[in-house]
């Protein structure tokens, strides 16, 4: 009995010992992901001299952020010889795409600057593309969707059936309104009315500048359809069909930017601000080395990008093709 409990005692021992270091090694490769991410990554290497075009990617949701802002500024200063922006958003908050559109132009004012609509650039995202004197689409790229939304979940009837009330003090009637725990009064749909309206006509008059659109054509296009290349190239929304290639030609013929000038991208999130590389590559070597329920729980961590539309407040400038609008 005492020989059962000595064997018993010795496999817990080994088996503590193999975990620790089955850790150690999985710290150690992780180690080494992130000293070969630092090394290879293409944002570790500064643009020099004037024999580079920037790479710029707008991808996703689009808020306000001043470190994109402050990367754009660096790019300024730089001695890239052009910049081309790769757009593949459906748009976001009013506020944000605003912010990003300024950066844009700024930068303009010292680069040459081309837009490539990758997939979409909707709403915000096209907001942001209007920046560009020249903007360059796929054939099957969604651009368009001039419009602008405010949306507040309403769950009033819900309170009433779970027997639930909030009750609240207030200033005045349009404070804090509406508040998704009372239908909305006509009072304060018309306050957000106006605002959804006043935002729309900026919007409509970006588009109306910037793309040197008449009354007619910009009436078709503010409509908050969104529109493929193809048809965008028509209603003067995009310049031309194409891809990079493309763009580095816009330059060449039209900037003088050398035919032979490489094409590099610049980050504008900080080197590990994007760990998405780094995250699946740990999940695979913990995986590998038995510890799979850590592996798992950095792959459902990406779970939290599919909730990230629901943290967007404000006005929106937002394609949405899941939902009513």
């Amino acid at each position: 009995m005492s020989l059962d409990s000595d064997v018993i005692v010795d496999r817990r021992r080994i088996r503590r010992k193999l975990t620790f270091w089955r850790v150690v090694a999985a710290l150690g490769v992780i180690a080494a992901v992130v000293a070969v991410g630092v090394l290879a990554s293409p944002a570790s290497r500064a643009i020099t001299g004037s024999n580079a075009i920037a790479r710029v990617k707008i991808d996703g949701l689009i808020r306000s952020d001043q470190t994109r802002v402050e990367a754009l500024e660096r790019l300024e200063k730089s001695s890239a010889a052009a910049v081309i922006v790769h757009i593949n958003s459906p748009g976001g908050t009013t506020a944000g795409s605003e912010q990003l559109f300024d950066a844009l132009t700024r930068l303009k004012a010292k680069k040459p600057l081309v837009v490539v609509v990758e997939g979409l650039a909707a709403s915000g995202g096209y907001i942001a593309a209007l920046a560009s004197d020249q903007i360059i689409a796929q054939q099957t790229s969604l651009v368009g969707s001039i419009g602008v939304l405010f949306q507040i979940p309403n769950v009033s009837d819900l309170l009433k059936t779970v027997g639930v009330k909030v009750e609240e003090v207030k200033s005045s009637p349009l404070k804090a309104a509406p508040n998704g725990y009372e239908p909305t009064s006509p009072e304060a749909r018309a306050a957000l009315d106006a605002l959804v309206k006043d935002s729309y006509a900026w919007f409509r008059g970006l588009v109306k500048d910037r793309r040197n659109m008449d009354d007619e054509t910009l009436q078709t296009v503010a409509d908050g359809r969104v529109f493929t290349g193809r048809q965008a190239v028509s209603l003067k929304l995009v310049d031309q069909l194409g891809d990079e290639k493309t763009a580095v030609a816009w330059l060449v013929a039209q900037k003088k930017v050398g035919a032979d000038v490489p094409v590099r991208d610049f980050k504008l999130t900080p080197r590990f601000g994007d760990m998405t590389f780094l995250r699946a590559t740990a999940a695979v070597a913990l995986d590998a080395m038995g510890l799979g329920a850590i592996s798992r729980q950095l792959e459902q961590s990406g779970v939290t990008q599919a909730v990230d539309r629901f943290g967007l407040d404000g006005m929106l400038a937002l394609w949405q093709p899941s939902s009513a609008n």
